[in-house]
């Protein structure tokens, strides 16, 4: 229900996995009930149907990009917001069991992004090995503990839960990796403004209109919402037809970004909100401050010129 906190949580499984450690880190989640689901898909009906108050699944990794079918099926059925983002740093290890060596190993599970984030390692220290997909970081796990594989590239988590050895550790080609997840509900009022937020649109564009993704852009541009991040996704109506998926700075209750919805809900053939929520707090540094409004463009000033414009209208001057 809006406004109740949840405590059916449930999250992209199975168990072990990137998604249940985020997962874990949200309070709530640690004290309400983590069910695992076996797609995205699966997990957000979950939501949607009642069967779970939320839902935590991946949107980005910022080596692989985007998670597609997120993107897909946040626009897809009922409305879903996203209430709360997590950014886990991904770290892998190469795990067996216990008692056998790095030279003894001949073949490795491991899901196709994780190997494709370790290829580096692989070619260097197990040149020979032939690298086995499997549907998961915990599927990896489970490959070496029921002794159809050698080795495992998993998460510490994963290694920890099933009892393997860790034969080598931070073995990602990128060691400053992360993956972004988001937790998504039912609509209801969003989560209150903390002055380091974010806020996501679905936007579908006039594509009858010359410049129609251009004025898209400019109506955060003139007032100073900073746009984070910006993806497109085809709508499946018709080649070259997409939607635009927008992270931008600041909370709907923000003025300028009121003023910026209503815009972009004047211009684009249909605008889908997404949720505003808290920015995850990173470690301390000047890339993770929130940007400024330009001069002229805070809230303060918003509330100003509203003031002002308000006074004109009941006929005083000055």
């Amino acid at each position: 229900m809006p406004g109740t906190p949840p405590t059916r949580f449930v999250y992209l499984g199975p168990e072990g996995t990137f998604a249940e450690q985020a997962l874990r880190t949200i309070p709530a989640a640690e004290r309400g009930t983590r069910t695992p689901a076996r797609s995205v898909p699966e997990a957000l009906d979950a939501v949607r149907t009642g069967d779970a108050d939320a839902a935590l699944v991946p949107l980005e990794n910022s080596i692989g990009g985007v998670v597609a079918v997120t993107l897909d099926e946040m626009v897809e059925g009922d409305p879903l917001v996203i209430t709360r983002e997590v950014v886990l740093p991904v770290e892998f290890v190469l795990a067996t069991r216990p008692g056998r060596h790095l030279t003894e190993i001949r073949t490795v599970a491991a899901h196709p992004q994780a190997s494709t984030q370790c290829r580096r390692w692989l070619r260097e220290h197990l040149p020979d090995a032939a690298v086995v997909d499997v549907l998961s970081n915990s599927a990896a796990a489970g490959a070496v503990v029921e002794g159809r594989q050698d080795a495992a590239i998993c998460a510490p988590f994963s290694a920890t839960r099933q009892r393997l050895a860790v034969l080598a550790d931070k073995i990602a080609d990128h060691d400053d990796a992360v993956t972004r997840f988001v937790l998504l509900t039912r609509p209801g009022p969003p989560p209150p403004r903390t002055g380091d937020d974010l806020t996501s649109l679905a936007v579908y564009i006039a594509h009858d209109r010359v410049g129609a993704l251009l004025a898209v852009l400019m109506e955060l541009a003139v007032r100073g919402v900073n746009l984070t991040r910006i993806e497109s996704r085809p709508t499946g109506e018709a080649l070259g037809r997409y939607a635009f998926f927008l992270d931008c700075t600041g909370h709907v209750a923000d003025d300028r970004v009121g003023e910026a919805l209503q815009g972009l809900h004047r211009i684009c053939a249909q605008v889908r909100f997404l949720g505003s929520y808290p920015r995850h707090r990173r470690a301390a540094g000047a890339a993770d401050r929130p940007v400024p409004a330009p001069a002229g463009l805070s809230d303060h000033d918003y509330a100003d010129a509203t003031a002002w414009l308000a006074r004109l209208r009941a006929g005083e001057l000055g």
